[in-house]
């Protein structure tokens, strides 16, 4: 039981130390661009070194692996105080992200290596985004509260230190203790293309609808903010639910991505879409985790791929759809992403 808190409390501090320099993104530079960069540069360190983490904790241990996370996310906290120059920051991001990367893919292979692997990956993933939540309210909060725009990157440091500690007393599961270090990719790539598709695109729509919704309504910023962290919330519950619910898991991306089609048009005419797409992603995850639970070892290297293409979907898909709203309407951007949901459903 101890173990398994200590997971959950670690992802749930990295997430949140990650999200908790957003609402304060000013204080550390006047630029639009700089601030881009500043937030950027954590999923940048976070999609490098994902799928090396999982080969590292396939080859080492998961346990090894977390710890490093764990370690590296509470020095890049505290470079993050220190630090005030747009250089250094973005540098210490990406030293964050790293860190994430570390402990979500090792953590992620520890998980579906358990025996109760389906109800705990909905304890992971909940704790995950009950992190995101926490970081955005309570960084701003803090900041404003105590005028200090660190605040809150502060208190979640301090809090990492306490999962870092308890990470000492973290053992391999027993389905993890014959490691297979002859990781084959290519077959993993291969085998399962149509999953790591699913994850880049039904992933990736949460990003498209947070970076296009602020642009084209005309509703406020702490509206938004509300809304986006509904959709996390939302996030929550599915994945308690849908983890402990017996589904088969392809079905289960098949009729979350037909659906999410419709959340994002719905969330072209309401927010209340962000509900819905949240709710769906929450689903998909934890069908997406129980898919590759199926894989006989090298479970490192499955949870490295399925992180690495899911912040590739966060990274890249908001891109081309903020393109296609530039050079065309917003309408057909959102229409585009819809479909592209639907092609998940017709190929997993």
């Amino acid at each position: 039981m101890r173990e398994r808190f200590s997971i959950c409390l670690g992802i749930a501090c990295i997430m949140a130390l990650s999200n908790a320099i957003v609402p304060v993104l000013p204080s550390y530079s006047s630029g639009p661009a700089i601030q881009g960069m500043i937030y950027s540069a954590y999923f940048l360190g976070a999609f490098l070194m994902t799928l090396p983490a999982g080969l590292l904790s396939d080859r080492y241990g998961r346990v090894p692996v977390m710890r490093a996370g764990l370690t590296v996310t509470v020095i890049s906290g505290l470079l993050l105080i220190v630090f005030s120059s747009p250089a250094l920051v973005i540098a210490s991001r990406i030293l964050e992200g790293i860190g994430a990367g570390l402990f979500v893919a090792a953590g992620m292979a520890y998980v579906n290596s358990l025996v109760d692997h389906a109800k705990m990956s909905g304890y992971f993933m909940a704790a995950l985004n009950l992190g995101v939540v926490l970081g955005l309210v309570t960084g701003g909060v803090l900041a404003a509260q105590f005028h200090m725009p660190a605040a809150g990157i502060l208190l979640f440091s301090i809090l990492a230190l306490i999962p870092a500690c308890l990470s000492a007393c973290l053992v391999e599961s027993p389905r993890a203790a014959v490691l297979d270090s002859r990781t084959d990719l290519a077959s993993l790539l291969s085998d399962y293309q149509w999953l790591w598709y699913s994850a880049v695109v039904l992933v990736g729509i949460t990003g498209v609808v947070i970076a296009l919704y602020p642009e084209y309504s005309d509703v406020s910023p702490d509206v938004v903010g509300f809304w986006i962290a509904g959709m996390s919330v939302a996030t929550i519950i599915a994945v308690i639910a849908s983890s402990r619910l017996s589904m088969a898991s392809v079905h289960s991306i098949r009729i979350a991505a037909v659906f999410m089609a419709g959340g994002v048009m719905l969330s072209f005419f309401s927010p209340v879409g962000f509900l819905v797409i949240g709710a769906l992603a929450g689903v998909v995850m934890i069908a997406q985790m129980a898919c590759l639970a199926r894989i006989n070892g090298n479970q490192g290297a499955a949870m490295g791929l399925l992180s690495t293409t899911s912040y590739l979907g966060m990274s890249v898909l908001p891109f081309i759809a903020g393109v296609v709203a530039e050079t065309t309407t917003f309408f057909i951007a959102f229409c585009l992403t819809a479909l592209a949901a639907l092609v998940v459903a017709l190929t997993i």
